[in-house]
């Protein structure tokens, strides 16, 4: 191994160089500040847990994403973080028992073993925000439409959002009689689009004996995706489904119709083949993309009794982004003027520099032995016994 080759990262491992770093700390403040002017207390958890507690729940479907150890002192498996949501639902459920809806937000570094769609990275800058112990249209509503304003801050000026149901292909699945095996195959499937495939699919369930009615509204899902006109089309196709799907529906209904009244600019589209976070997810689901980028920048939607496996089952909905994504985007930005100061000098002259950098100065003393002329852009001089800045 070369030299060279000896410092190469693992792909989808990055490091931020001091411009990229400051522009994804100024980033995560600012993220963290419109949190917090929306009721949202940060946590921290932490960046690996045993397993046990790591993949419960929510984190079963994170088994595949998830570096795994063994910890020297118990000789138990840990694993690194791969999404912060499940640990903050453990918070919520088992360390803090807030009464009533809590409101939690976090930003942290998470890693997976495979790279995320959008960013390509395997190390996310996770940010995000959760609401428990809340089970309605108003917590739906405020999820999104602090997703929106968060993106806003990161660049995202005009994201399009597609909106879906989970409890549609649920109910659909249950009125139909699959089994584990072929409700996941069947997902699989309308994941892809695979038009073909499904109509083969269902062909083959139908001839076993399936009800034809049943693989009909299956069939129709694929083609249910559109403006919000799509709901009324979707109940003429799935008519005759179990009386969850209607309410799946009426639940879609209300909340396109307060999207529309609050955020009238927002480009809205449904899908209800849309089903991110299957395994996870028990009712909407949300995901915003950019021109340009066929992968959602933001993702989230509903994740109820996310905390039973802690001994409190909680409503949940939430969202969450990569912080890195958006940096790497935007590109760099005009470097920070920096004012040189003299190694040595009278009282006042620290007191001078104490003042600038209180001020959010970036001041950089003088080395002896160096060449500190050719790296200056501004100059702390003494004139007529004062400090002052001089533009060179």
């Amino acid at each position: 191994m070369t030299d060279i080759n000896r410092w190469l990262l693992p792909d989808g491992l990055e490091e931020a160089l001091p411009d990229a770093a400051r522009r994804l700390e100024d980033l995560r403040r600012r993220v963290l500040d419109q949190f917090d002017t929306w009721g949202y207390d940060l946590v921290m958890p932490p960046l690996a847990e045993y397993l046990e507690s790591l993949l419960t729940g929510a984190g079963h479907a994170l088994d595949l994403q998830t570096f795994k150890l063994t910890d020297q002192l118990t000789g138990r498996m840990m694993g690194v973080r791969a999404d912060l949501t499940p640990q903050v639902a453990r918070i919520d459920a088992h360390r803090l028992r807030v009464q009533g809806p809590n409101r939690l937000c976090y930003v942290g570094s998470t890693l997976r073993t495979r790279a995320d769609e959008w960013s390509g990275s395997r190390s996310p800058l996770q940010a995000g925000a959760e609401l428990f112990g809340h089970d309605g249209i108003d917590s739906d509503l405020e999820i999104i439409r602090l997703m929106l304003a968060t993106l806003l801050i990161c660049g995202a000026e005009r994201p399009s959002m597609d909106l879906g149901h989970v409890g549609i292909y649920r109910a659909l699945a249950r009125d139909a009689g699959l089994d584990a095996a072929q409700e996941q195959d069947f997902f699989d499937q309308l994941q892809r689009k695979s038009v073909p495939e499904i109509e083969q699919t269902l062909a083959a369930w139908q001839a076993s004996g399936m009800d034809p009615a049943a693989c009909a509204r299956l069939r129709a899902l694929v083609d249910l995706n559109g403006d919000a006109g799509v709901l009324d089309e979707a109940r003429r196709a799935l008519a005759g489904a179990p009386g969850e799907l209607a309410e799946a529906l009426d639940h879609l209904q209300a909340v396109v119709a307060r999207l529309e009244a609050c955020e009238p600019e927002l480009d809205l589209h449904l899908d209800l083949a849309e089903l991110r976070g299957y395994a996870y997810h028990t009712g909407l689901v949300f995901a915003a993309f950019v021109p340009g980028s066929g992968q959602a920048i933001a993702r989230g939607g509903r994740y109820n009794d996310i905390g039973r496996v802690f001994g409190r089952a909680r409503a949940a909905t939430g969202f969450s982004t990569d912080l890195r994504a958006f940096v790497r985007r935007r590109g760099g930005e005009p470097a920070r003027q920096t004012v040189r100061a003299p190694a040595a000098g009278d009282a006042a002259l620290e007191a001078t520099i104490a003042d600038l950098r209180a001020r959010g100065m970036r001041v950089v003393r003088d080395l002896d032995g160096e060449d500190n002329e050719s790296s200056a852009g501004a100059r702390l001089e003494q004139h007529a016994g004062e400090w002052t800045v001089v533009e060179h």
